[in-house]
């Protein structure tokens, strides 16, 4: 397993993951604010919000402060001859190992969020699944992209 020998994904990961957590939270917040504009139509008494917006408030801090770092953190991957390995996990760790002659295409993707930062992901597809390797800098994303398809295409050719 890669441990902290792999290479570690951008640290500006973090800043992506927690927009992303305040706009889940924010769309939260609004599906619970709905919730108590209907149960007040129903006249049920207002200590009843209190959990949901306790559960609320719960979520905000673990999906804005506290798992984007973490998740940073635990994120490592090694792109070698023969083989491509990820790792990745808060409360449990995947390790995944995709043999270079099992790659069939690669690709590099960038949302808004991303593109803002100068952040790429690489998407690595098989004829099982999809791996990605999220927020990369938009140049070490375009390079892994072309190291995994020159590799990909040299075993797929020693394998002829």
């Amino acid at each position: 397993m890669l441990g902290n020998s792999g290479k570690p994904i951008s640290e500006k990961a973090i800043t992506v993951w927690r927009l992303t957590g305040v706009l889940g939270t924010l769309a939260g917040g609004v599906i619970i604010g709905a919730i108590a504009w209907v149960l007040s139509r129903f006249h049920v008494p207002e200590w009843w919000l209190a959990p949901l917006a306790g559960i609320w408030g719960v979520k905000a801090v673990l999906w804005i402060g506290w798992l984007p770092p973490l998740r940073q953190k635990r994120w490592r991957y090694d792109i070698r001859d023969e083989d491509i390995e990820i790792q990745h996990g808060v409360w449990s760790t995947t390790w995944t190992l995709v043999p270079m002659n099992r790659v069939q295409h690669v690709d590099v993707r960038q949302g808004p969020l991303l593109k803002r930062y100068g952040l790429a992901s690489v998407v690595i597809f098989t004829a099982a699944t999809v791996h990605e390797i999220p927020a990369l800098s938009e140049s070490e994303a375009e390079r892994l992209c072309r190291l995994i398809a020159e590799r990909a295409k040299a075993a797929d050719q020693d394998d002829d």
